[in-house]
C-alpha cells in the first residue's frame, strides 16, 4: 500500500508527482458489486474479492495456508449479508478492505483471518465462542480485542479511561491495535458520506490518538495516509494549496530529483553495489510542513531518494560512495541503523547537493528495514512463532517479544503504575504530543530513547525505574549536571545515585520530568507519602541554612590566623603570607613574589595569579617548606542538597583528624549546594585521604582546593 498515492479529496487515486516503482494496483472497492464480491463459488478456488487479499498475502508469505482465509471469508460474507454501509455499499466491503490493507503491509495469516471477522461479533449473530471453535484461541482473542476497542467511547468525558481500555484490549498482543488502525484508515477513506461535524470529530480523534499510536508502532504507511486524510478534513484550504504546489511541481520540465537519481545509480553501478534507487514523493502533510519551514519550495523539496540494498554493510558502502563521489551535506547525516528509533525504524539519512544548490535528501536501508519502516509491528509476523536463528542473533532485548515493542511495553507499565486515570491520561497525552525522539547513551554503551526536551530526571527513571527516587544528580558528557538539565541527541548521561536510604524525590522534580515513566513514578511516590515531597525541599533549605550558621565553632574566633606550616623564603626579614587564592600547603610546589610593605606572598606554582604576577614585573622569590607537618587548608565541596548532608560531611572530616576553623554553606541553587571549609590538619600528608573521605559522602560529587580569583595584589 502506498500512502503517497491516495488523494483524500478525490474519488480515485492521485497520479504520482514523480516517477516511482510500479506497484500492484489496489482493488477499487467503490466499484465492486455483489457479483464481483462473491465471484465463482467453486470449491477449488477463492472468490474473486478475497483472491486480491490472497495475492497480496502470498507476496509476503509464498507458502501461506489460505484455507483459514477462505473459511473466514465465507463466515464474514454470510453473516454480514444484507447489511449496508452508509455509502450504500455492501457492508462486507469494509472488513475486506481492512484485511487488504493489512495483507499489503505483510500481516500474517492469523491477523488477516481475525481482520475479516473483526465486526462479526459486534454486528452480527456470530458469537465469540463460535469464532473460537471454528478458528482457534488466537483468532478469538484478536476478534475479542478489536470488539472491545469498538466499544471504547472517544468522547472528551471518557478520555482518561479510553486508553486504559484500549491497552487492556491490546493486552500482550499488538496485532489488535494493528487491526484497529487499518479499520480506522478505511473508515477515514470513506468518511465523505457523513455530516461535516461528524467528519471533524472523527478526524480530531484520529489526529490526537490513532496517528500518534501508528507513529509509535512504526506503521508509517498507515500513519502518513491518516495524516493526509485528517489534513484534508480539518484544513481544507491549506490542503488545496498544498495540492496545487504538488501539481505545479509535477508539470515542471526540470526535475532535480530525477537528475540526482541518475547520478546515484551511476555511482553505485560503477562501485559494483547492487541497489534499487527510487524517488519517494513526500505526502501532503510532509510537503506542507516543509513549505512552512522553508517558505518557497524547490523541486528537491517534493521528495527524497530511497536506496534499497540487501545487507546492512551495503548501507554503509552506499553512504561512502555518495559522500565520495557527490557533494554531501554532512550536517544532515543520521545513523538510525546503529541506533534504531524507538518504533523499530532503521535507516541511514544523508543529503547531497545538486549542481544548482538544491539539497536532495537520501534514505539508505535494506529491503527488510524498508518493510519494517513501512509496516512497523505489522511486519514482525506471528508473535507466537518460534524465532529464527537470525532473529535470536539480532535481538537486542527490548524488542525480543514482537508483541511488545519498546514503547508499548513502557506504555503498559505506565498504565499499571499510574495512581489514577487522570494522571495516566495527562502524562500520556503529553507523550503522544511529542513528534521527535532523541537518543542518549549510557556509560556502558547502552542507549535510552527519550522525547525531545527530556532531562536528567527522565533519563534516571528510564534507566532505573523507581530506584531513581534516590538520584542526586548526573554527569552529562562527563560533566556534572543538575537533574533539570535538558539532554540533547547523542549526549552521554550517567545518573548519580545516592546511598542515603533517606533519599527521596522532590515535588520540584515534576517540573523537570517530561516522560510518563518519570512523572507517574514521582506522582505515585508523592501520593503514597503525602507532604513528603514538599518536606524534602524544606528540609534541604532549613537543614543547610541552619547548619551553615551553627557550623562555625565559637572557638574559631580565637583560632590563630597564621598557618603553622610557614614556608621559608630567600628574603631575610620578609613577612610571609600564604595566598588566599590557592591556599598552598605542604607538599605543594610553591613560589613567592615581593609585594608592598616587604611582604612575600606564597602561591602554588600552578596558580593563575603566578602568570599575572610575572606579567606585571613582580620580583619572584624562592620559597620552600620547613620541617613542620601541620597545615591549614581551605577546601570547597560541591554537593546535591539533601537532609543531614552537612552533619555527614563534618563527621567524615573529624574522622580524618581535621579541625574545622571556619565553614560556610551557600544557599541551595538548582538542588546544588557549595560548602567552603578552612581546616587545620595535624599532617599535610593527610590531605589526599581527607579529600577522598569527603568525596565518599553521599551527595558530594566534587571536593577541590579553594581557587579565588583576585585582581589586587
Amino acid at each position: 500500500m502506498s500512502a503517497e498515492a491516495t488523494n483524500p479529496a478525490s474519488p480515485g487515486p492521485v497520479t504520482n508527482t514523480v516517477p516511482r516503482r510500479k506497484a500492484r494496483p489496489r482493488i477499487d472497492l467503490r466499484r465492486l458489486g455483489r457479483a464481483a464480491l462473491l465471484g465463482p463459488t467453486a470449491r477449488d478456488r477463492l472468490p474473486d474479492a478475497i483472491g486480491h487479499v490472497a495475492e497480496a498475502h502470498r507476496a509476503h508469505y509464498p507458502d501461506a495456508d489460505l484455507e483459514p482465509l477462505r473459511r473466514a471469508w465465507v463466515l464474514a460474507e454470510s453473516s454480514h449479508r444484507g447489511q449496508m454501509r452508509k455509502s450504500g455499499e455492501p457492508y462486507i466491503t469494509h472488513p475486506l478492505a481492512v484485511t487488504l490493507i493489512l495483507a499489503e503491509l505483510g500481516a500474517e495469516t492469523t491477523t488477516l483471518t481475525a481482520s475479516l471477522l473483526h465486526d462479526t461479533v459486534e454486528d452480527t449473530e456470530v458469537t465469540l465462542d463460535q469464532v473460537g471453535e471454528e478458528f482457534g484461541a488466537e483468532v478469538r482473542y484478536l476478534v475479542d480485542g478489536v470488539t472491545k476497542l469498538e466499544k471504547v467511547d472517544y468522547g472528551a468525558a471518557a478520555e482518561p479511561e479510553t486508553f486504559r481500555k484500549m491497552l487492556v484490549a491490546t493486552g500482550s498482543d499488538v496485532r489488535v491495535m494493528s487491526i484497529k488502525l487499518a479499520d480506522r484508515l478505511h473508515n477515514m477513506r470513506t468518511l465523505g458520506v457523513m455530516r461535516p461535524e461528524k467528519q471533524a470529530r472523527i478526524a480530531k480523534v484520529t489526529r490526537d490518538v490513532l496517528i500518534p499510536l501508528a507513529e509509535r508502532l512504526g506503521v508509517q504507511a498507515l500513519k502518513t495516509e491518516l495524516e493526509d486524510l485528517v489534513f484534508a478534513i480539518l484544513h481544507p484550504e491549506e490542503y488545496d494549496h498544498t495540492r496545487e504546489l504538488i501539481v505545479d511541481n509535477a508539470s515542471r520540465a526540470d526535475d532535480p530529483l530525477a537528475e540526482v537519481t541518475d547520478e546515484v545509480r551511476t555511482v553505485l553501478r560503477d562501485a559494483d553495489i547492487q541497489a534499487e534507487v527510487l524517488i519517494r514523493p513526500r505526502h501532503f502533510v510532509s510537503v506542507h510542513r516543509v513549505a512552512r519551514k522553508r517558505g518557497r519550495l524547490r523541486g528537491a523539496d517534493f521528495g527524497r531518494l530511497l536506496v534499497l540494498v540487501n545487507e546492512d554493510a551495503d548501507c554503509y558502502g552506499v553512504l561512502g560512495e555518495l559522500h565520495t563521489c557527490l557533494k554531501p551535506v554532512v550536517s544532515e547525516f543520521k545513523d538510525f541503523i546503529a541506533v534504531p528509533k524507538f518504533n523499530l525504524y532503521q535507516s541511514l539519512h544523508t543529503a547531497v547537493a545538486h549542481t544548482d544548490g538544491q539539497v536532495v535528501e537520501v534514505l539508505i536501508r535494506t529491503h527488510q528495514m524498508h518493510k519494517v519502516a513501512e509496516a512497523g509491528v505489522i511486519a514482525l509476523g506471528n508473535p507466537y512463532a518460534p524465532p529464527s536463528e537470525e532473529q535470536q542473533a539480532t535481538s537486542d532485548g527490548e524488542r525480543a517479544d514482537p508483541t511488545r515493542p519498546g514503547w508499548l511495553s513502557r506504555l503498559l507499565d505506565w498504565q499499571e503504575g499510574a495512581p489514577d486515570p487522570d494522571t495516566f491520561w495527562s502524562t500520556l497525552r503529553e507523550d503522544l504530543a511529542q513528534d521527535r525522539e532523541i537518543t542518549v547513551f549510557r556509560p556502558d554503551g547502552g542507549t535510552l530513547g527519550l522525547p525531545d526536551g527530556a532531562t536528567c530526571v527522565d533519563a534516571a527513571y528510564a534507566q532505573y525505574g523507581e530506584d531513581a527516587h534516590a538520584c542526586i544528580g548526573a554527569r552529562v558528557n562527563g560533566r556534572l549536571a543538575t537533574l533539570s538539565t535538558v539532554l540533547r541527541d547523542g549526549d552521554t548521561v550517567q545518573p548519580l545515585m545516592g546511598q542515603d536510604p533517606a533519599s527521596e524525590p522532590s515535588r520540584e522534580w515534576l517540573e523537570h520530568a517530561h516522560t510518563p515513566a518519570a512523572r507517574i513514578a514521582i506522582q505515585r511516590w508523592l501520593a503514597a507519602h503525602p507532604g513528603r515531597g514538599d518536606e524534602a525541599d524544606a528540609d534541604v533549605d532549613a537543614d543547610e541554612g541552619a547548619q551553615s550558621v551553627r557550623s562555625t565553632p565559637p572557638a574559631a574566633e580565637d583560632a590563630p590566623t597564621s598557618n603553622p606550616a610557614t614556608p621559608l623564603v630567600d628574603q631575610p626579614g620578609a613577612t610571609v603570607r600564604l595566598a588566599g587564592c590557592c591556599t598552598p600547603v605542604p607538599p605543594d610546589e610553591v613560589t613567592g613574589f615581593s609585594v608592598r610593605g616587604g611582604v612575600v606572598t606564597v602561591h602554588r606554582v600552578e596558580c593563575s595569579a603566578v602568570a599575572h604576577m610575572k606579567s606585571v614585573g613582580r620580583a619572584e622569590v624562592g620559597v620552600r617548606w620547613g620541617d613542620t607537618t601541620e597545615c591549614r587548608v581551605t577546601l570547597v565541596a560541591e554537593s546535591f542538597g539533601r537532609p543531614h548532608l552537612l552533619a555527614d560531611l563534618t563527621e567524615a572530616m573529624a574522622l580524618e583528624g581535621a579541625e574545622i576553623v571556619s565553614a560556610t554553606v551557600e544557599p541551595p541553587s538548582q538542588q546544588r549546594v557549595r560548602h567552603t571549609y578552612t581546616l587545620q590538619l595535624p599532617d599535610a600528608a593527610h590531605l589526599p585521604a581527607l579529600m577522598r573521605a569527603m568525596r565518599n559522602v553521599p551527595g558530594v560529587y566534587d571536593v577541590s582546593r579553594a581557587q579565588h580569583h583576585t585582581t589586587a595584589f
